[in-house]
């Protein structure tokens, strides 16, 4: 599954020189959950979760406490959780997941960059079932011996562990993703590289060289836009 973590940390790196954009959705992902839910993440595991991955990302507390404020004010403002599925060049597929406030306009905006970038919208269900949702958690300072060690005497049974450069990466349920991260705390690790709930392609498909341009320009097309919050996809990145 190493392949795996590559494509998370393309994904990361690509996020990170796009600070204000990926603060800007956070923003409004963390007043979605807060609203659906308690604002207080000990009591709502949904927000508790996003404020972790956002940590990850390191978006600034400003932003979590204005998102946070905004629901407790009970803001009129709405959001559809929609997702969308296509392909792109040469047998790639592609998740796209949108919070809207305006359903059509988000829909003619994906349509248009799958269009405008050698792409092509699918069906509900066309690509999601060669995908698994997954939790991803990566630390480091653990040997892979010693984080299997602790997810044992936590009784945590994952689907993957491995050591990517000195950085555990471990593979699990989504429903497990509280209990794997719990049982790293109680061993003294509090500072996570990557903390994710995500999609991962059952196979990866290697481009040659002008289609991975052109895909490329797709997920850079498809991340652009305000109402896009994840792009999962099925490419080898490397």
């Amino acid at each position: 599954m190493g392949r795996k973590w590559n494509n998370i940390k393309e994904k990361k790196a690509s996020k990170d020189k796009n600070t204000s954009r990926i603060y800007a959705k956070f923003g409004r992902e963390i007043y979605v959950v807060a609203k659906q839910g308690d604002p207080d993440p000990e009591l709502n595991q949904s927000l508790k979760f996003v404020l972790e991955r956002a940590k990850t990302y390191n978006v600034p507390r400003s932003i979590i406490d204005r998102a946070i404020e905004k629901a407790k004010g009970g803001s009129e403002e709405n959001y559809d959780e929609l997702r969308y599925e296509g392909f792109g060049p040469n047998g790639s597929m592609l998740i796209v997941d949108t919070l809207t406030n305006n359903v059509n306009r988000t829909a003619a905006e994906v349509r248009a960059a799958f269009n405008k970038n050698n792409g092509n919208m699918g069906v509900s269900g066309s690509v999601a079932y060669m995908f698994d949702a997954t939790a991803i958690i990566g630390f480091e300072g653990k040997t892979e011996d010693e984080a299997i060690e602790i997810l044992m005497e936590a009784d945590i049974d994952v689907r993957d562990l491995v050591d990517e450069d000195g950085v555990i990466i471990v593979y699990a349920e989504p429903d497990q993703f509280h209990a794997v991260q719990e049982a790293f705390n109680n061993a003294g690790i509090t500072e996570f590289s990557v903390a994710e709930l995500t999609m991962l392609a059952q196979s990866d498909v290697a481009l040659p060289t002008e289609s991975l341009e052109q895909f490329e320009k797709l997920i850079d097309a498809l991340e652009d836009l305000e109402d896009v919050q994840q792009v999962y996809h099925n490419v080898e990145m490397e």
